[in-house]
């Protein structure tokens, strides 16, 4: 069984108006998902499942959607604020979801086999998809055995101004024990400073692993989830700004024993277009990339 891509698409619509996430990066007018996409069928990956709002769906379809058939199978599943475990209700005044465990969720009845998360408008690279194609080929489709992949930290910095990332503590044996959010993480000479407090700037190894939110799956995670976030929204639902990412839940998940999770270390660069200011940078890397022949120079030519 072919594992899924499941990509968190549901944010497209609105951080820049439209869906100009999926703006021309690459060299024939490649969107970044574009490259996830394609380095996912060639690590061995047999769907696509776009999580997506339904107020952008027939643009969505239309736009990103259509590129690929032919190429992948692909599906849909629908972030929905009203879909919420009994007896809930979406709390008068919140104007907006509750994260990427939440939109992950909305993937529960249509995904059945191992899976792989990403956002829809980072790079993540060739060696992360074959990496996650590779384990979730082989791993128990019943275990709650995860992976994540693990990029170095100063492959992920912005020149731009300061990043939030997930810092990750690993086992010798190479499993995830924790991860550290750190929100203000800027490059200083050889290492990064995390400047939440200016006075008392934290310094963390530019080779220190971070999460970038490229995991990998059983189905398991969804009974996981769906009793996590009645949870969740029992403790915390009425808030306006309460979030629920993934970090989380396999947080909770490792602490308690019930889980594990893999890191899987790439060296690869990870790109992403935290400000408008990055966009530049991204494109003359990935036209890099075409340039040793990483990628073809028309990604989705026919």
């Amino acid at each position: 069984m072919k594992p899924t891509l499941v990509v968190l698409a549901a944010g497209m619509g609105s951080r820049y108006g439209g869906l100009k996430q999926v703006d021309p990066v690459g060299p024939s007018g490649e969107a970044i998902l574009d490259y996830s996409v394609f380095d996912a069928i060639r690590g061995g990956f047999g769907k696509v499942v776009f999580i997506i709002r339904r107020d952008f769906e027939d643009e969505f379809k239309e736009k990103v959607g259509r590129k690929y058939e032919g190429m992948v199978d692909v599906g849909y599943a629908y972030q929905d604020l009203n879909d919420l475990p009994a007896p809930f209700v979406f709390p008068e005044g919140r104007t907006k979801p509750w994260g990427t465990a939440h939109a992950t969720r909305a993937a529960r009845d249509i995904v059945k086999e191992p899976f792989a998360v990403i956002n829809a408008d980072d790079f993540y690279g060739r060696d992360a998809m074959a990496k996650l194609g590779a384990y979730l080929s082989a791993v128990d489709p019943g275990s709650l055995h995860f992976a994540m992949v693990g990029y170095r930290l100063g492959l992920t910095l912005s020149d731009n101004g300061s990043v939030a990332r997930g810092i990750c503590k690993v086992s010798p044996e190479g499993k995830l024990q924790s991860v550290s959010e750190m929100t203000k993480l800027v490059r200083c000479a050889d290492v990064a400073n995390n400047l939440e407090d200016p006075e008392n700037p934290v310094q963390v190894p530019l080779d220190a692993r971070v999460s970038m939110n490229c995991w990998g799956f059983t189905p398991r995670l969804f009974v996981e989830l769906e009793d996590r976030f009645t949870k969740f929204l029992a403790a915390r639902g009425t808030e306006m700004k309460s979030e629920w990412y993934i970090p989380f839940v396999v947080d909770e998940l490792i602490k308690e024993g019930k889980a594990d999770c893999t890191v899987l270390p790439t060296d690869s660069s990870w790109f992403g277009v935290t400000y408008r200011e990055d966009k530049p940078y991204v494109m003359a890397q990935i036209a890099k990339l075409v340039d040793a022949g990483e990628y073809p120079a028309n990604l989705l030519a026919r």
